[in-house]
């Protein structure tokens, strides 16, 4: 894949090439995110019981958020766009389902195939447009709730270069979501700070 794609006006290009290109690298740092994912848990515990549910992971990666579900899920499946990633998240993970795909583009996935939609580190990424495209998505194949694991509050040093690096939305995701979320799904919203940046923001019915 061409260097010259990160530079495309394409956001999907850009994007593809950037988690092809870190894929080796990223897997790497799953063992550190590791304790904030558990403590996300914890507090999604309180909320939500995700016993014998199933669960629709969006933009996966190397898996290690959709793996969070397994202990207690029916059944876990990612979606991502980036093939490197897939390969890794494959390889670790050989219990849950992994395919490739857009996730402003579940087409191919009827309404109400999921009891539970997710997605770790991915919406604010991407304009608030393109978030709303998702959310409809993940909302339409959802039957229960979707959950957002991703920034709240401050954000650490070295994570602000590589959204710096992604050209992702991050900023505005942080001023902006929880009311996106509201206004979208009509259903009974939440967002709750966990450490570390980050949090949850949940939407169910």
């Amino acid at each position: 894949m061409s260097i010259f794609q990160y530079f495309s006006k394409d956001a999907n290009k850009r994007a593809k090439y950037i988690f092809n290109t870190i894929a080796p690298v990223y897997a790497k740092v799953d063992h550190s995110l590791e304790k904030s994912y558990l403590r996300s848990m914890d507090l999604l515990s309180e909320e939500i019981d995700i016993t014998g549910k199933t669960i629709l992971d969006i933009g996966t990666g190397t898996g290690a958020w959709a793996a969070m579900f397994l202990d207690k899920a029916s059944s876990v499946h990612g979606i991502d766009f980036s093939d490197k990633m897939l390969a890794v998240s494959t390889k670790k993970h050989p219990k849950i389902h992994f395919s490739e795909g857009n996730a402003e583009h579940l087409e191919n996935i009827p309404d109400q195939s999921f009891d539970i939609l997710t997605a770790s580190f991915v919406l604010h990424g991407v304009t608030s447009d393109r978030r709303n495209k998702i959310l409809l998505e993940m909302l339409r194949v959802s039957k229960e709730a979707i959950i957002i694991h991703d920034f709240v509050g401050k954000t650490p040093l070295f994570i602000r270069l590589l959204e710096f690096m992604e050209q992702s939305d991050y900023k505005n995701f942080k001023k902006q979501f929880y009311n996106e979320l509201s206004e979208i799904s009509q259903w009974q919203t939440k967002v709750i700070p966990s450490r570390d940046g980050s949090g949850l923001y949940i939407a169910k019915k």
